[in-house]
């Protein structure tokens, strides 16, 4: 199925016209009715989006019973919040054409690497349940995801913590002090927030390994329900790890998650 735009005119902030300010999500659809799905948003530390992090990822989904839908979101020269209004629309765009893709609304997640698995935390601490007053019907859906899977997520803005490239191409090279600490997701967790599969490596040394253990930290202190995964070693970039004899394991144990959250075919 072809590219599908996610504003098929008057992009919210547009710089300009080319494809670059265009969101858009690709569908690698399983055949059948009533499937999961998951939304993925590859990294690039808000400068580019990475390749390997987006279609290999969603063929791998497929292969679990699950339809993925890869999103182009808006990167720098972009900043806040037009990445975050593009997963929003993302997630009610698919919600919407639920029917036609095959897929379950209730049982819709997201996924993302780096600064893409900050994206995916800020779409789940940063939701709303739609404008039941929008002219736009697709605007009256929840752009909440039910899942979240965040794979060596960029996490937090805070100094120390954060990935540097990623914070400046996000809020400008003087960030506001309040506006870091609404866009660091540790801060920002809530009952609410959904269950959440994480998983790091320990020597990761472009994203501290501190990012996923404070939003795991702050899902335990909200009693949402996590599986934290941390692996000894890994260069930061992994995307599905091919090559890492025992990194490569986070998608058995993210396959098994999946399942137990009713996600993958019985």
């Amino acid at each position: 199925m072809e590219t599908l735009l996610l504003w098929s005119e008057g992009v919210p902030g547009a710089l300009g016209a080319s494809e670059e300010d265009q969101p858009a999500i690709t569908p690698y659809l399983v055949e059948g009715k009533g499937n999961a799905a998951v939304l993925v948003c590859p990294g690039g530390g808000y400068a580019m989006r990475a390749d390997h992090e987006g279609g290999p990822v969603a063929e791998w989904l497929n292969t679990l019973g699950i339809s993925a839908f890869v999103l182009r979101y808006r990167v720098a020269p972009y900043q806040y919040p037009s990445a975050l209004l593009d997963a929003q629309r993302a997630l009610r765009t698919i919600r919407f054409r639920a029917d036609e893709y095959g897929i379950d609304p209730d049982r819709l997640g997201i996924l993302g690497f780096s600064a893409g698995g900050h994206l995916a935390s800020t779409a789940g601490v940063s939701y709303d349940l739609g404008n039941p007053d929008h002219p736009e019907p697709l605007e009256r859906l929840s752009s909440r995801p039910d899942r979240l899977i965040l794979c060596y997520p960029v996490i937090s803005m805070t100094e120390g913590v954060t990935h540097q490239g990623s914070k400046e191409n996000l809020l400008g090279a003087v960030p506001d002090a309040e506006l870091s600490l609404k866009l660091s997701s540790e801060f920002q967790v809530t009952p609410d927030t959904p269950p959440t599969f994480l998983w790091h490596t320990s020597d990761d040394d472009y994203v501290p390994v501190e990012n996923s253990l404070l939003f795991a930290a702050g899902l335990s202190r909200h009693k949402v329900p996590f599986d934290l995964h941390i692996y000894a070693h890994g260069v930061h970039g992994l995307g599905l790890a091919p090559e890492e004899p025992h990194t490569k394991t986070w998608t058995d144990a993210c396959a098994s998650w999946l399942q137990l959250n009713g996600y993958t075919r019985a």
